[in-house]
């Protein structure tokens, strides 16, 4: 792999994680939490890192509303945490 094709992945997945969280309504959350910018950094990690990408761009291309992300979404925690915060 090149190091542009890895560019253009990462930001593949970080956009991945963008529509995660505006699906799940918790985008204004994340944005004001505490210490935001290590809070993303470490979930944009946990995207580029799962092995889901296919799988989890057609569930967010298929999913109109979701209480919760899919199963394998890495992220679920943070996303249940963050819909508490409402």
């Amino acid at each position: 792999m090149s190091f542009l094709e890895y560019l253009l992945e990462a930001d593949a997945r970080t956009a991945l994680m963008e529509r995660m969280m505006q699906k799940m309504g918790v985008e204004r959350q994340l944005k004001v939490v505490a210490d935001h910018a290590a809070v993303t950094s470490r979930a944009v990690d946990r995207c580029r890192s799962c092995g889901h990408q296919d799988e989890c761009a057609a569930w967010l291309d298929e999913t109109a509303h979701a209480d919760h992300p899919p199963a394998y979404c890495r992220n679920s925690d943070l996303i249940a945490r963050l819909q508490s915060v409402r």
